[in-house]
């Protein structure tokens, strides 16, 4: 069956079914040791909106449910304030399996891992991608052609990008991750008004 006629939840199967047998990730055999399930994505097939993180931690791991930690809960309560539920948005992140340690993505697992992402975005077709991370908001810069404008996300966080994808215009906003909101009281606030941001792109999309 091509892949025109496939649905998106059979596009989307077909990724699962391709990093679950990954066996040449270097994160494959860390995965099987611990039991880990690989976190493939959780939300609406059909989101405006896709956020992005940059590899599961140990809860999204065993669940396989991305951000389903204190970050998770979070970034629950950002979405309620901008009065969105996660089924209504999509959540993934760049690595689909755990690095060890909670330690950053290396540059070969990204390039391992990313081909997945591209094909989700481009199944779900978003009108926004928000990043959570500096991992995540690089990597969508360069990947949409926004290199040159890629600075220290405490410069760009909030900020609203123009760009275009294949199948249209896409607006990008870098968000610091919701972790920084567990230590920070102050990034909490900082968060709360660049989803507010958001918000106002929704309502014109």
């Amino acid at each position: 069956m091509s892949q025109k006629n496939q649905s998106k939840y059979d596009q989307l199967k077909q990724i699962k079914d391709e990093i679950v047998a990954l066996k040449e990730s270097p994160l494959y055999e860390y995965r099987t040791k611990n039991r880990y399930k690989p976190v493939i994505g959780q939300g609406s097939h059909d989101a405006k909106i896709i956020f992005i993180g940059e590899a599961p931690g140990k809860n999204e791991a065993e669940t396989g449910v991305p951000f389903c930690g204190a970050a998770g809960r979070v970034l629950d309560e950002l979405l309620a304030s901008i009065n969105l539920e996660r089924k209504e948005v999509y959540i993934t992140n760049i690595l689909k399996d755990r690095p060890p340690n909670n330690r950053d993505p290396s540059p070969q697992e990204i390039e391992l891992y990313s081909p997945f992402l591209n094909r989700q975005i481009e199944i779900i077709q978003p009108k926004v991608i928000a990043t959570l991370g500096r991992f995540s908001m690089e990597f969508i810069m360069n990947e949409y052609g926004l290199e040159s404008e890629i600075a220290k996300i405490s410069l760009l966080h909030g900020k609203t990008f123009q760009t275009d994808a294949d199948f249209g215009q896409l607006q990008f906003v870098p968000l610091f991750h919701p972790a920084v909101a567990l230590y920070n009281n102050s990034q909490r606030k900082t968060l709360e008004e660049d989803f507010q941001v958001l918000s106002a792109i929704i309502t014109l999309i």
